[in-house]
C-alpha cells in the first residue's frame, strides 16, 4: 500500500526524521491557510499523487507570495497530471501539499527496501540526487553505495557512517546522517515498510540533512497491525478493480492483454502468464485468489476479470490442495452460470478430488474446455479466443 508524500513525511517526523513542515488541503483556500502558519517567504506548491515525476509534469512550483499559493493551487486541483509513472491516461489530482521553501546546497539520493536475495534490509544512498535513481544505475553504477543490515546486530553506528561518507558528508553532517540512517530503519522496520526513498535528500546552506521528498510503501501482508496507517489509504489513487479484489482476499493488477488468468499462488500465476504469451498470446491480468478459493472468491474473481472490457476468454489454473478440486470446480460452475460468461473459458485442475472436480464441470451443462497440463490449457484459450473472434 502506497500513501501521499505529505503523509509519508507526518510518519516519518514522528521518528525524529528531520522533514519541511507543511500542510495538505482538498481547496485552495485551505491550502492558503496552511500557508499562512508556515510564514514564507519562500512556498513550495505540490500536487499529490501516488507517482513519481510531477516536478517535470507541473506538478510542483516555487512561488513567494500567498496569492501565488492560491493560483497554483487552483490550477493543480482537478487537472490531470502526467508523469512517466502514470503513463499517458495521468491521474487525476485531487489534494495539494505547501511546504517552505529549503536552500538547497546538494541534492542526495537514499532509499531503503528489502534486498530479495537476502531477505535483510538495505541502504541505497548515491550522491546523484533529485533524478531517477535507474538512469544513475544505468549510466554510472559506481555512484551507488548498497549496504545491507544483518538482522542479528540491527542498525549501527558505523552503518550511518558508512552511508555518511559514501554521500560525501562532512562535519557535523555525518553526525546528523547517523542520525538520520537510524532513525528511518526504525521508522522502516517497525511501520513494516517495504520501500522507503528519500530524493531528494538534501544539504542545506546551513548544513542541515532535510528530506525534501518522501515515497513509502507498506508491506499489505502486515497492514492489520497498522491501523493508523491503514487510515492514509486513499482509494482514489488505486485501480477500482484492484480496490474490490481487495476486499474479497484477492490479488488483482490489471495488464494489457486479452486472456484472463485466474490461478492459486503467485509463482504459478507468473509461468501461467508466460506460457500464454509463449502460445501467441497475452494475459489481460495477474489475478491470485490464494490457497483458500472459495465459491464466494472464484464467483468474484469472475466479476473482476470480466470488469475488463478487453478479455476475450479466461484460463483457470488451480491446485486443489488447501481447498479441493471438486470445491472449486463448484464455484467455476456457479460464478460461469452467475455471470452468464460469455466468452471461452479453459480450466486446468490438479490435485484433491481432480477427477470429481472435472467431472461437476462436465456435467455443467457449460461449455467449459477441461485442460490436461499447463501447455494444453494454454494452447486451448488462445485457440478458442482465435475462434471466437
Amino acid at each position: 500500500m502506497n500513501i501521499h508524500e505529505y503523509q509519508a513525511k507526518a510518519v516519518l517526523a514522528k521518528y525524529g526524521v528531520p522533514v519541511p513542515r507543511g500542510g495538505a488541503a482538498f481547496n485552495a483556500d485551505e491550502l492558503v491557510a496552511e500557508a499562512k502558519e508556515l510564514g514564507g517567504p519562500v512556498y513550495v506548491v505540490k500536487a499529490q499523487i501516488h507517482a513519481g515525476g510531477r516536478g517535470k509534469g507541473g506538478g510542483v512550483k516555487v512561488v513567494k507570495s500567498l496569492d501565488d499559493v492560491k493560483a497554483e493551487a487552483t490550477r493543480m486541483l482537478g487537472m490531470t497530471l502526467v508523469t512517466h509513472q502514470t503513463g499517458p491516461a495521468g491521474k487525476l489530482v485531487q489534494r495539494v501539499y505547501v511546504e517552505e521553501g529549503s536552500d538547497i546546497k546538494r541534492e542526495l539520493y537514499l532509499s531503503i527496501v528489502v534486498d530479495r536475495e537476502t531477505s535483510r534490509v538495505s541502504f541505497i544512498a548515491s550522491t546523484e540526487g533529485g533524478m531517477d535513481i535507474e538512469e544513475v544505475a544505468h549510466k554510472t553504477p559506481e555512484k551507488i553505495l548498497s549496504l545491507s543490515v544483518d538482522p542479528a546486530s540491527g542498525i549501527q553506528p558505523f552503518h550511518g557512517r558508512k552511508i555518511a561518507y559514501a554521500l560525501g558528508l562532512e562535519g557535523d553532517q555525518v553526525k546528523q546522517g547517523v542520525a538520520l540512517i537510524q532513525n528511518l530503519y526504525k521508522a522502516f522496520t517497525t511501520e513494516d515498510m517495504a520501500m522507503l526513498e528519500i530524493n531528494p535528500l538534501v544539504v542545506t546552506g546551513e548544513g542541515n540533512l532535510i528530506c525534501l521528498d518522501a515515497k513509502v510503501g507498506f508491506d499489505s501482508n502486515a497492514l492489520y497491525r497498522h491501523k493508523d496507517i491503514m487510515a492514509l489509504r486513499d482509494l482514489t489513487e488505486e485501480d477500482p478493480a484492484e480496490v474490490e479484489a481487495s476486499k474479497y482476499d484477492l490479488n488483482y493488477i490489471k495488464l494489457d492483454g486479452q486472456i484472463g488468468c485466474m490461478v492459486n499462488g503467485a509463482g504459478l500465476a507468473m509461468a501461467t502468464m508466460d506460457i500464454i504469451k509463449l502460445y501467441g498470446s497475452a494475459p489481460a491480468n495477474f489475478l491470485d485468489v490464494g490457497g483458500g478459493a472459495t465459491k464466494e472468491k472464484v464467483t468474484e474473481a469472475f466479476k473482476i476479470i470480466l470488469s475488463d472490457k478487453n478479455v476475450e476468454g479466461i484460463l483457470v489454473n488451480i491446485f486443489g490442495g488447501i481447498m479441493r478440486c471438486d470445491i472449486i470446480a463448484e464455484g467455476v460452475v456457479a460464478a460461469a452460470k452467475e455471470v452468464k460468461l460469455s466468452v471461452p473459458l479453459v480450466v486446468r485442475l490438479e490435485g484433491t478430488n481432480v477427477d470429481l472436480g472435472k467431472k461437476i464441470m462436465a456435467d455443467s451443462g457449460l461449455p467449459i474446455i477441461s485442460a490436461d497440463n499447463l501447455a494444453d490449457a494454454a494452447e486451448k484459450i488462445v485457440k478458442a479466443v482465435k475462434e471466437a473472434a
